[in-house]
């Protein structure tokens, strides 16, 4: 059984409907297009783990592909592949989701694959002692990849202690232990019905989808399990941490307070982002790359969670660079603190975002994210236009106000990697 409430806006419709079993499903219906995009939302990640079992929300994302009761792990590419389609997934720290984008004539095909993989995974013993050794070398990339290293510390010291700043690979001896008991039982708990969310965007027949999704999800039956506990303690703790590696480069990152996901400051700190660092054109990029060429890659960016967020500011550079690099980034920092920002970045910096944002809507793929996620998270869906329409009534004098708030020197986590006291 569906409930339908819809969200009208200009030329977009979007769906959101509701099963008898609480399994959310959300629609855009796109008549211009012949693909569709099909994501299955999980509201299961880090943050759903414990010191005991981090890392098991990725793990169990590794082994949906290992094989169901009716096809193998080489059945599941091969179907995909016969089709021209793309499967994949990710674990983050707030959710896991699986998805596919096929030719609209393979509706049927992509949500019938996702329902298999979802219901009918095996979880034999075989392959999760081989995906133990897969993860390890996933964990090993990690490790030799100090870009990647520097950000996942930057989170993790951050949110020290919360599982919000668990890795999502998990640590080695940890991952090691997993049984084929603890991943069925996680999955009994976390993958529930009300606890997901549908999420297709592309040209389909709004009746044959509802009744795809009935036929193949309807049955998932409602389980008793609490669901997931919110975050209760959410201050971020800052710090200063240096990582030895003996590589030719330090790679350093900043990380300050950032905002909360689908809050009205997370849309002036992304027009502060692209002004400090969010592109080619920004303040950091020309001042320390450009003008003196002193590093190869610096840019900043946002993660925003249900809870909190951080702002980064990432760069590397010759050791010996270092403290010459990190001057000019506080005094640029201090600069805009001190003298506010101009009117014309400002409306530069609002147009690059409308721009951004409208492009990313360009693909199917895009638009099926954008709702899946909102909807997960916030419980709501927030159409283009209301989009638009906030970052138009976005104010300089504001955003400036944010930035002071934010960009608090004395309230920030320094992350090094690379060889320190070169």
């Amino acid at each position: 059984m569906f409930l339908f409430r819809s969200i009208e806006s200009g030329e977009l419709m979007a769906d959101k409907s509701v099963l008898s079993n609480d399994l959310r499903v959300v629609t855009e219906n796109i008549k211009t297009v012949k693909s569709v995009a099909v994501g299955v939302w999980i509201n299961t990640g880090v943050v759903t783990e414990n010191i005991k079992n981090n890392g098991i929300s990725h793990f169990i994302e590794h082994m949906l592909f290992k094989g169901t009761g009716n096809r193998s792990a080489r059945e599941i590419a091969e179907t995909v592949d016969g089709v021209g389609g793309h499967i994949n997934a990710f674990t983050s720290r707030e959710y896991t989701c699986y998805y596919m984008k096929v030719l609209d004539e393979n509706l049927e095909l992509a949500i019938e694959l996702l329902a298999d993989m979802l219901f009918n995974s095996s979880f034999e013993s075989d392959d999760i002692g081989k995906e133990k050794s897969v993860i390890a070398e996933e964990i090993n990339m990690y490790e030799d990849s100090p870009e990647d290293l520097a950000h996942d510390l930057l989170v993790e010291s951050m949110f020290k202690d919360q599982s919000l700043g668990y890795s999502i690979l998990g640590q080695q001896d940890v991952v090691e232990g997993f049984t084929q008991q603890n991943l069925i039982q996680y999955v009994k708990e976390q993958y529930r019905p009300d606890n997901t969310v549908i999420a297709v965007a592309g040209n389909f027949d709004e009746n044959h989808l509802y009744q795809l999704v009935n036929e193949y999800f309807g049955s998932w039956k409602k389980t008793e399990t609490q669901k997931k506990k919110q975050l209760i303690d959410s201050s971020i703790k800052f710090s200063r941490i240096s990582r030895q590696k003996d590589i030719e480069q330090i790679h350093l990152n900043i990380g300050y307070q950032g905002a909360v996901l689908g809050s009205d400051e997370m849309y002036d700190l992304l027009i502060l982002n692209n002004i400090i660092g969010g592109s080619m054109s920004s303040r950091l990029f020309q001042k320390i790359r450009e003008d003196r060429g002193l590093v190869y890659s610096i840019y900043s960016s946002m993660n925003n969670y249900t809870n909190n967020g951080v702002y980064s500011i990432y760069c590397s550079m010759n050791p010996g660079q270092l403290n010459l690099v990190q001057e000019l980034i506080d005094e640029e920092i201090n600069l805009l603190i001190n003298k506010g920002l101009t009117s014309d970045e400002f409306e530069k910096a609002r147009r690059q975002l409308k721009g951004s944002y409208l492009l990313g809507m360009e693909s199917t793929s895009g638009r099926m994210a954008s709702m899946g996620k909102s909807e997960l998270l916030l419980q709501k869906i927030d159409t283009p236009d209301d989009i638009l329409k906030i970052i138009n009534n976005l104010e300089k004098e504001k955003a400036e106000l944010i930035m002071r708030r934010y960009l608090n020197p004395k309230e920030r986590t320094i992350i090094q990697v690379g060889r320190i006291g070169y």
